[in-house]
């Protein structure tokens, strides 16, 4: 009786979940049996009106990479077909196929297997739901963490409003070159009052952000100063515009901030900055057009 608990609990590990049903492949069925694998299913192919696609089905790749990911699998290397899964009514006509007495009491122990895994699974199915389901809080969870320590590591280093007093040049820098390093996609500087500094300052983007600067006139200096940056750095286009007065900022075509003073200037006079809302971007971008 020992025996055939510890033969029938062995059997329980390969029987697997394919499809919505408990299954045991040909390579396992055919070690119990005491046959070849390639002998099991040429006796299945000549009884093939036996084996109805609810008795048996050959596996796809997808599953058999998905069964192979789930568990150890070192008897399966090397075949050159995909295997055949037997379902418990595929098993029971194994028997009648294979016609050996060792056929039929092999096949009287899976069957208990079978009916062992069942029992197993609808006697704990309650657990396993509530399994799922922490299992699924917890994914959210994580999705939550994940999002706060997005926002302590990047969003929330860079403030909305302040000011900055004269001789906080370094503190004005860093807060400029914050907002530069922010940017994903794109760079929209408005500032009449622009010269090399400002076309360093930039130099902090990432490579694949656009940079565009836009100015009240385009002069000389400003061609050289940025013909020689773009001949060494990921470039910066420069456009001329009328009529805008101070200083913008804009990032991703989304954060708008408004600065007091021009970026070459920054810490060497008091000033303010602000970010500003969406109607703020709005009007920019039409006088942008």
């Amino acid at each position: 009786m020992n025996e055939e608990i510890i033969r029938i609990d062995e059997i329980k590990t390969k029987i697997y979940t394919i499809r919505g049903v408990q299954v045991m492949l040909d390579s396992d069925l055919a070690k119990l049996y005491g046959v070849e694998t390639r002998v099991l299913n040429q006796a299945v192919k000549r009884n093939k009106e036996r084996f109805p696609e609810d008795f048996m089905f050959q596996l796809t790749k997808e599953e058999l990479d998905s069964l192979r990911s789930q568990i150890v699998i070192s008897s399966w290397g090397g075949r050159r077909y995909l295997p055949y899964a037997f379902t418990e009514q595929g098993v029971a006509m194994l028997s009648a196929v294979l016609k050996s007495k060792t056929a039929v009491e092999v096949s009287i122990k899976i069957m208990k297997a079978f009916v062992a895994m069942r029992k197993f699974i609808l006697k704990n199915a309650e657990i396993f739901s509530r399994l799922e389901k922490v299992e699924y809080k917890l994914s959210e969870h994580d999705k939550k963490f994940e999002a706060l320590f997005d926002a302590l590591a990047n969003k929330d280093e860079i403030p909305n409003q302040g000011i900055f007093f004269d001789g906080q040049i370094f503190d004005a820098y860093k807060f400029a070159c914050d907002l530069i390093r922010s940017a994903k996609k794109s760079i929209v500087l408005i500032d009449n009052y622009i010269d090399e500094n400002v076309l360093t300052l930039l130099t902090k983007r990432k490579p694949e952000v656009k940079a565009v600067i836009y100015v009240g006139k385009i002069t000389k200096q400003i061609e050289l100063d940025l013909k020689k940056h773009n001949e060494q750095c990921p470039p910066v286009e420069i456009k001329e515009i009328k009529n805008i007065h101070d200083r913008f900022l804009i990032i991703d075509d989304k954060d708008v901030y408004h600065i007091g003073a021009s970026l070459k200037d920054l810490g060497k006079k008091v000033f303010a900055f602000s970010k500003i809302d969406k109607n703020g971007l709005k009007i920019l971008e039409k006088k942008l057009k």
